[in-house]
């Protein structure tokens, strides 16, 4: 898994580029971009190996993940927006 700091991951995504600012889950804020993590092809394990997908009915990614990590600017509450490949 290769990790980019701020902007520089916005393009390191399996789809669309991730924004630079979302909506936060939590007040309606603005979160901003902390980092990316994206899982390569390079072999070993993925994040979707760690459980079995729709497993009792439960979701996980099914395949190679990106995951953009942000940080609101009003509660400082962290929040997520994964893609797959």
């Amino acid at each position: 898994m290769n990790t980019y700091l701020g902007e520089k991951g916005l393009n390191e995504t399996w789809q669309e580029p991730f924004k630079k600012t979302i909506k936060c889950h939590k007040c309606g804020g603005v979160a901003r971009i902390m980092f990316v993590a994206c899982e390569n092809e390079r072999g070993g394990k993925f994040v979707c190996d760690l459980h079995d997908n729709m497993k009792d009915k439960k979701y996980w990614v099914h395949d190679a993940m990106a995951c953009a990590v942000y940080l609101c600017e009003d509660c400082f509450e962290p929040n997520a927006v994964i893609n797959q490949a």
